[in-house]
């Protein structure tokens, strides 16, 4: 392998000897010897100016372009995390609303039912129906209540999502593949939050 790699060496480095040789006699003027010099100047000031043009000029302009949208790129992510964080912390506070209404809503038809019971011994079913049927008015009033945060949720999370990518990339984002992803999103972790 290395006896092959240098007959070539020498076979290509004869050739060119030759096409040197052939230059001369009024080939080629740029392989001619006797004006590499006023080549090598030209390619020289010619490198040199091009050098000097791009690190002068259009070097620290596109610099300048990457660290301000690098800064940008941070501010964007530092604002989502922020908007991420408060979401969170609404969720939070959604659910503990919702269980203390629910425990809130079962003591007073408790209380209620005691005081009815010990006031009216004879209609018991009839107030124990009644009562059932407002517990389930309000459960129902509950269910509508999540069912139309979850929606809310969903469209603040779907407008949220869709201006970040927006300001990120810096493009119009199709407001339906978002929507499709956060409904994906919120149908797999509905049990968590929801309480479903």
């Amino acid at each position: 392998m290395i006896k092959k790699i240098y007959f070539q060496s020498i076979f290509f480095s004869f050739f060119l000897v030759l096409e040197a040789f052939a230059a001369e006699s009024g080939g080629m003027p740029q392989l001619n010897p006797e004006f590499w010099i006023s080549q090598i100047f030209w390619l020289t000031l010619t490198f040199g100016i091009l050098y000097i043009i791009l690190s002068k000029f259009i070097l620290p302009k596109i610099s300048d372009n990457l660290e301000s949208r690098k800064s940008q790129i941070l501010e964007n992510i530092e604002a989502a995390e922020k908007q991420r964080e408060n979401s969170e912390e609404k969720l939070k506070e959604y659910e503990e609303i919702i269980s203390k209404s629910k425990l809130e809503a079962k003591n007073i038809f408790n209380l209620a039912r005691e005081k009815t019971l010990k006031d009216i011994g004879s209609k018991k079913e009839v107030l124990d129906k009644q009562i059932d049927d407002e517990i389930g008015k309000a459960e129902n009033e509950i269910k509508e209540l999540q069912n139309s945060a979850a929606e809310k949720i969903n469209k603040i999370a779907i407008d949220t999502s869709s201006e970040l990518i927006q300001k990120l990339i810096g493009a119009e984002v199709n407001n339906s593949s978002i929507s499709a992803i956060v409904d994906d999103l919120s149908k797999r972790s509905g049990d968590k939050y929801y309480g479903n």
